[in-house]
């Protein structure tokens, strides 16, 4: 059995006894030899089971039922080396963070995150510090770039809150920053803006200032900000 069949083999499955969800014992029990070479062959930087690497390859369906386990209680420790083992790995990707020049780019800094989440999650208090200060530099570049985000500037405080509850509650395979983008947009819709902007600044693009924004209504006289 190679990777391909292995992944193959669990899509057939899960498309023939549809469960609602599954997680690694699902697969132990109704896939024993999957989950034997995932066992042996499908391993992290830091020599556990690489769950992440094998569910992000299944049908998108069936990615967005997968439940990793979890352990409540978990004890914090601090363990540089197993930090330093992802960055080396990756040390030429993290300008992924703030910059990405293709789609290759926004997967490598997804597996870069999920890896220093997922070491997190088991208690690293270094990898929790260094994963917040990479994504920090993206959610600058979201602020920068995104309507939906702008909002969260000034916010730096807020900001670390909310990346420390999406550390937390990442559980499920797929995009880590993409769960984080969109927490920022929801949880960001009742903030007031903190700086206080000129009319004529430029807009995101740089296209459009902020005066284009706004309007009159001819009826009633009242101001109108578009979107």
């Amino acid at each position: 059995m190679d990777f391909y069949s292995a992944v193959q083999t669990t899509n057939n499955l899960l498309r023939q006894r549809q469960p609602q969800s599954f997680n690694s014992s699902w697969i132990r029990q109704f896939a024993p030899q999957v989950y034997r070479f995932i066992q042996k062959n499908i391993r992290s930087e830091i020599g556990v089971i690489d769950w992440d690497r094998f569910t992000r390859a299944l049908d998108m369906k069936f990615q967005r039922q997968w439940h990793s386990s979890w352990r409540k209680g978990t004890k914090l420790y601090r363990d540089k080396t197993e930090v330093e083992i992802i960055l080396r790995r990756y040390n030429d990707k993290l300008y992924t963070f703030i910059t990405q020049k293709n789609k290759n780019d926004k997967c490598t800094c997804d597996i870069i995150s999920i890896a220093l989440v997922r070491i997190a999650q088991k208690g690293n208090m270094l990898a929790k510090q260094k994963i917040i200060k990479l994504v920090s530099f993206t959610i600058n570049e979201w602020i920068e770039n995104y309507p939906q985000i702008s909002r969260w500037e000034g916010y730096h405080t807020l900001i670390q809150e909310n990346i420390e509850g999406c550390i937390r509650r990442y559980r499920y395979s797929g995009s880590f920053m993409g769960y984080l983008f969109r927490t920022l947009e929801y949880a960001g819709r009742g903030l007031k803006p903190l700086i206080a902007y000129s009319l004529e600044d430029s807009l995101y693009s740089g296209e459009q200032r902020r005066i284009d924004k706004i309007g009159q209504d001819p009826e009633t006289g009242e101001i109108i900000i578009y979107s």
